[in-house]
């Protein structure tokens, strides 16, 4: 049962994490639709592979974390002002994000592969995100740090992460309208998620 919910919260946590349109799933949403869905699909694995790597590396930290209070503790204290800052960032100073149309001239298959794990491995937000998420689990009683649940939490983050960009491989053309808003309120989304996250590290540091 407790690697069976280890699976699941790993499949659930990264389609929430990245189920809003950023920059790898509408890159591979426009490979889709310029070079076919075969070429996006190799650029999804090649995002997918980075993906794993953060993962793992996200929750061997987490592991380390939880076994130390001490550390926690600074930890919320640094995560709390950081993700103000952050939330401040997103609704009053950045600007609305844009895709290239070119996100690069080579159009192999191979070449897309290289670019989904550039791209992939250019978004530093997973980790710390995985650190989090990983770490309230574990708190919460849902997640223990041992080999096995790690690996099976980093393997359903990988199936999450491939299934949302594939997703958007297959249906973008019926949500394009809907992607094209969300992108443009893309920084309003994130900076929501930031605030909601600062207001948690708030009310653990101040129940401790």
């Amino acid at each position: 049962m407790a690697i069976a919910m280890a699976l699941l919260w790993g499949i659930f946590l990264s389609a929430v994490g990245i189920a809003l349109p950023g920059l790898i799933n509408m890159t591979a949403a426009k490979i889709s639709v310029r070079d076919g869905r075969s070429r996006a699909f190799y650029f999804a694995l090649g995002a997918t592979v980075i993906v794993f790597f953060q993962t793992y590396i996200a929750v061997a930290f987490a592991k380390f974390i939880n076994s130390r209070p001490d550390i926690i503790h600074l930890l919320q204290e640094i995560g709390l002002g950081l993700f103000t800052l952050l939330t401040v960032y997103f609704f009053f100073i950045a600007k609305k994000p844009k895709l290239k149309e070119e996100v690069s001239k080579i159009r192999t298959k191979v070449g897309r592969f290289f670019l989904g794990m550039l791209l992939s491995a250019l978004n530093f937000f997973p980790i710390p995100y995985y650190v989090f998420v990983s770490i309230t689990l574990a708190n919460n009683g849902y997640l223990e740090f041992t080999p096995i649940l790690i690996w099976m939490f980093v393997t359903g983050v990988v199936i999450g992460s491939f299934s949302i960009f594939y997703l958007y491989i297959i249906f973008f053309k019926k949500i394009e309208h809907k992607t094209n808003w969300m992108m443009e309120n893309m920084n309003y989304f994130l900076g929501s998620v930031t605030g909601l996250v600062a207001i948690i590290n708030l009310i653990k540091i101040l129940r401790n």
